[in-house]
């Protein structure tokens, strides 16, 4: 089973629940992070309006990257 990087690195074994869609490290429930943010359609997406957008998971370490320290997840 995939393990959670961050817990790995502090010695734990923590199983991953999902990974990061910007660096694609596993993450537990602790260190997973659920953002919102806009995203255009396009290939291999068709520009479609959705109801309701899709989910992102996120480490914090790439919302801190892509969004600045500020952000709050």
């Amino acid at each position: 089973m995939l393990k959670c990087y961050d817990c790995f690195e502090k010695s734990k074994d923590i199983e991953a629940v999902g990974v990061c869609i910007v660096c694609g490290k596993g993450l537990c429930m602790e260190h997973i992070k659920e953002v919102e943010f806009p995203m255009k359609g396009g290939y291999p997406l068709p520009n479609l309006n959705l109801k309701k957008g899709l989910p992102r998971m996120m480490c914090r370490e790439c919302i801190d990257s892509v969004f600045g320290e500020d952000m709050c997840v």
